[in-house]
């Protein structure tokens, strides 16, 4: 039964009018431009409860998102609002979780059981690293990690690995980068991967693509199930996503995207925000609603983040605004080095908090590459600061929770290799590496599994002695055993079942050591955590028939978990991050490190303009975390690659409006003693930021007299001077506009590339 006319009102009222429009848009495509801070949750979450008040079967909707945590936090919310039975039946889930989903039902078309294994990113690099090794390749020309990324993208631009053999740009890129076998590898790994009933991740979304393309009636099918879907941060979706929503609503065209291009940073993991900029082409009668008003951060924050996108050329204009206070200027800070950089953000943290009486959680530093953690950390431990980083060593990704899960995968699919390797000798039983080589080889042969070559290992021909043969069939036997569990018992009693008949609990447990202790108390967290998926399950999808509290789904949500729906037992930490890990994420106090040339913006995204307004929408998401107040800190040399390295000043700095930038006195950092004797500098004149006066250069000439010359004309073979390097000769003149760069040599200090709009050179003859 449809909501009542007056409660749909009620929940309604709460919008603004631009949220309002874009809710009440029931039928037809549609494009929510969502601002930074602007509410896009609510209105995703509201029109979810506008379709059901409305009378919209909610099995007939279809909501995705890129995480599990957002897909809870809005079904949550939808069941809030319109009630458990109505809000847990809409399908509403990230885009790998639902297309797995599709794919246990429908997988039978391509070939796949209804039970097939979902790799993670560990697994599948593991099994690229054995294959690797199978193939007697250098693992350091053949890196996993960059094998796996490139197979990775050329499935998520739908490239097969048949297509990826028979493509001459792909296989002449390779041989440009020295690695012309990748082709034989991705060929290898498929072959692998459907061999063991498994799919990565990237497998979800090209296979869901195959089975719409070469399956009409399929296709139809979800066609008619899913008359409405929604997709939240649409600017994120790669080729294959695109591919499949257009065929999925191609047949109503009730689709709502909602995303903002100003936050499109996801390019290196496939993205294309040709997709959000272009959705006006592939649907020409979409209503476009612009949510511009900005709840979370000041107006000064807004300003700042307004100005510096204003530069991008690709763009859907809008204009950001907020009726949140003018808030505190935008905090600068300048160090000498990397190091006091880091101590002069941890000291501004530690000044913060006790002045304000803030908790550790309010403040988060933010980065462009991870390996700029390093000093952050040195300087908050210092302090006695708490702190956390994202991305870490996650929980599910530990040794002994991978060995049970391991054996979790191979009883509900006992054809999943990457499984049987894991946990055949683990604990140990007899059965050797030696052994191994011989059932891989045979299963290669004769083009079988390799669980098929255990349980039969005459037929063939692998020769091994009796003894070795009977370890064999027991263990088949025992993972035939924990399978029959499978049907007699819920998933807390079997996983329970399987770490101590495995032997993994008591293996742990004689090691006796605290990091076997540590191994068994994360074995019994692991079950807690599936004891906790069971019950919770259980009461939140009472009445739904398609749930079945079974390991195999329990499985699935691991698999596809990400490092947003992790969580820390103890949150009152300080957030150390990329910027990348940070989007979605809000915070009271930013700090955004390392603003300089060729470090933010990357070195490796500055050759095009098109990477250039990436890494510039990049710090627009980073600016826009801030709620409070937002610091900017560089440093003026760096170690990078172990090199010592003189930097200028990000581009980016010059993008916001100086009126909007503090000029604090200087402050009473708190360093270690080798920095509190450093010789001093004088403020920059332009923001007198937190610095340390009285430099001199090379020369011994003092820096406040320096006076610049135009450099439009460098050439070549130019004697010149700077303010810290003293003289030098021009030995190259490369780029051109902005990007224009010179390499000069400075007598005692050697060759430095500068960018010239910031190198402050005096041509000299």
């Amino acid at each position: 039964m449809p909501f009542e006319l007056i409660p749909v009102i009620e929940f309604l009222k709460q919008l603004n009018q631009e949220q309002y429009d874009a809710v009440v848009h029931k039928d037809g495509s549609a494009m929510v431009i969502a601002g930074a801070g602007s509410g896009k949750t609510r209105v995703l979450t509201y029109r979810v409860a506008y379709l059901l008040a409305n009378g919209v079967d909610p099995f007939h909707i279809l909501s995705l998102t890129f995480t599990n945590k957002a897909a809870r936090e809005m079904k949550e919310r939808v069941m809030n609002l319109v009630g458990d039975q109505q809000g847990r039946n809409v399908w509403m889930g990230t885009f790998h979780s639902v297309f797995a989903r599709i794919l246990r039902i429908e997988g039978h078309h391509l070939g796949y059981p209804s039970n097939y294994t979902i790799y993670d990113s560990d697994d599948s690099k593991r099994l690229i690293r054995n294959i690797i090794k199978e193939k007697d390749l250098d693992n350091k020309a053949y890196s996993p990690s960059y094998v796996a990324h490139r197979i990775s993208m050329a499935k998520s631009n739908l490239i097969s690995a048949e297509e990826y053999a028979n493509n001459p740009d792909l296989l002449s890129a390779d041989d440009s980068a020295k690695k012309p076998l990748i082709k034989d590898i991705y060929l290898t790994y498929s072959n692998r991967l459907k061999k063991a009933d498994a799919m990565d991740f990237d497998d979800l979304l090209f296979n869901t693509y195959v089975l719409f393309r070469d399956f009409p009636k399929v296709l139809y099918k979800y066609q008619q199930k899913f008359r409405y879907v929604l997709v939240d941060e649409y600017q994120d979706t790669n080729h294959a996503q695109y591919l499949i929503l257009n065929k999925l609503a191609a047949l109503n065209e009730n689709i709502c995207v909602v995303g903002d291009d100003a936050q499109s940073i996801y390019a290196f993991r496939g993205a294309h925000i040709g997709n959000i900029l272009n959705f006006k082409h592939d649907y020409p009668d979409f209503k476009l609603f612009k949510l511009e008003q900005n709840y979370r951060s000041t107006k000064r924050i807004v300003s700042a983040a307004n100005k510096v996108i204003a530069n991008n050329k690709d763009q859907i204009h809008k204009t950001v605004w907020t009726d949140n206070d003018e808030g505190n200027l935008i905090g600068y800070i300048k160090a000498t080095s990397d190091n006091e950089e880091g101590a002069m953000v941890a000291n501004s943290i530690f000044e913060t908090k006790m002045n304000q009486q803030l908790p550790n959680i309010a403040f988060a530093v933010l980065y462009r590459t991870n390996a700029q953690s390093r000093s952050i950390e040195e300087a908050l431990r210092k302090l006695n600061i708490p702190y956390r980083i994202f991305s870490g060593l996650s929980f599910y990704s530990r040794k002994e929770i991978k060995d049970l899960l391991a054996y979790i995968r191979l009883t509900i699919n006992h054809n999943d290799e990457d499984a049987l390797l894991r946990t055949i000798n683990m604990p140990a039983r007899g059965i050797g590496k030696t052994t191994m080589e011989k059932v891989v080889i045979a299963a290669d042969a004769y083009n079988v599994s390799l669980w098929e070559v255990l349980n039969t290992p005459i037929r063939f021909h692998v020769k091994i002695n009796s003894g070795t043969a009977a370890k064999l069939e027991a263990f088949a036997t025992m993972i035939k055993s924990f399978a029959v569990e499978l049907k007699k018992k819920d998933a807390f009693e079997v996983a329970q079942h399987i770490a101590t008949s495995s032997g993994l609990l008591r293996l742990y447990r004689e090691e006796d050591t605290p990091e076997g202790i540590s191994r068994v108390e994360n074995i019994e967290e692991l079950l807690n955590a599936i004891k906790e998926f069971v019950v919770k399950g259980a009461e939140q999808n009472e009445g739904d028939m398609e749930y079945q509290g079974s390991l195999d789904e329990f499985m699935q949500d691991v698999a596809l978990l990400t490092d947003a729906d992790k969580d820390d037992e103890d949150k009152d930490k300080v957030s150390l991050m990329s910027i990348h890990a940070a989007k979605g994420l809000e915070f009271p106090h930013v700090f955004i490190v390392g603003l300089e040339e060729n470090l933010f913006p990357s070195i490796q995204s500055i050759s095009t303009r098109t990477e250039l307004e990436e890494e510039r929408r990049l710090f627009y998401v980073a600016l826009t975390r801030a709620q409070e107040k937002v610091t900017l800190s560089h440093a003026e040399s760096r170690y990078r690659w172990g090199q010592f390295t003189i930097t200028e000043p990000s581009r980016f700095l010059e993008e916001i409006d100086e009126k909007l930038i503090d000029k604090p006195k200087r402050a009473n950092i708190r360093l270690p003693q080798s920095r509190q004797t450093m010789p001093q500098k004088r403020p920059d004149k332009n923001f007198k930021p937190i610095e340390y006066a009285g430099a001199v250069n090379s020369a011994g000439k003092k820096e406040e007299n320096f006076v610049p010359s135009d450099t439009a004309a460098l050439q070549t073979g130019m004697r010149v001077e700077h303010p810290k390097f003293g003289k030098g000769k021009v030995i190259a003149v490369e780029g051109q506009g902005p990007n224009k760069k010179a390499t000069v040599f400075f007598t005692g200090i050697g060759n430095k590339s500068l960018l010239l709009r910031f190198a402050r050179l005096r041509i000299l003859s």
